[in-house]
């Protein structure tokens, strides 16, 4: 049996995201997240690519707006994509962002999974996305992997005490240690 090709996926390079006002979300996206446009909008659309701080990629986010629509619903009545997510390097920067979302009245939750300690939000048009810091590889234990079972309550403050605020996220697992 043919196994097929197996893709090398180094990481997400962008998404593209259909929204009703293109003015409304791109100023939640820059103002709340940080992210600052990047010219590069074909002609004849009504659109905006988007550039996250800190980010190499030539973009992160297209918004492409198609005007008055009812929210999503997929995972409700329909399949279709539940989040996105979005790795930080620090836990100071997760709080800021907790802030921040929570100053929009955007956050919806906030999750420890073990090795990732994540927010939620949901942006003007409600699609959810995950901002997420991941513990560094010489800094799991088996506390943390058995953790992966279970959904619990992120204590930021807890978490910084546990690892620093500045302690860099994700080395050795997304991040070249």
């Amino acid at each position: 049996m043919d196994e097929g090709i197996v893709m090398g996926v180094v990481r997400l390079n962008h998404a593209v995201l259909y929204i009703s006002d293109l003015d409304r979300s791109v100023a939640f996206y820059r103002d709340v997240l940080g992210f600052r446009q990047v010219p590069m909008t074909p002609n004849g659309f009504r659109a905006a690519f988007m550039q996250a701080p800190d980010s190499t990629n030539d973009h992160d986010l297209g918004l492409f707006e198609i005007g008055p629509a009812g929210p999503s619903a997929a995972g409700r009545a329909t399949v279709g994509l539940y989040h996105l997510a979005w790795e930080v390097d620090t836990l100071d920067t997760l709080e800021q962002v907790m802030v921040a979302l929570a100053n929009a009245d955007a956050l919806v939750g906030t999750s420890d999974h073990g090795t990732t300690k994540s927010l939620y939000g949901r942006d003007p048009d409600g699609l959810e996305f995950e901002v997420v810091w991941l513990i560094p590889k010489d800094l799991l234990d088996d506390a943390a992997l058995a953790a992966r079972r279970t959904i619990g309550r992120l204590d930021i403050d807890k978490e910084k005490t546990r690892y620093g605020g500045q302690t860099r996220g994700g080395v050795g697992i997304s991040v070249s240690a």
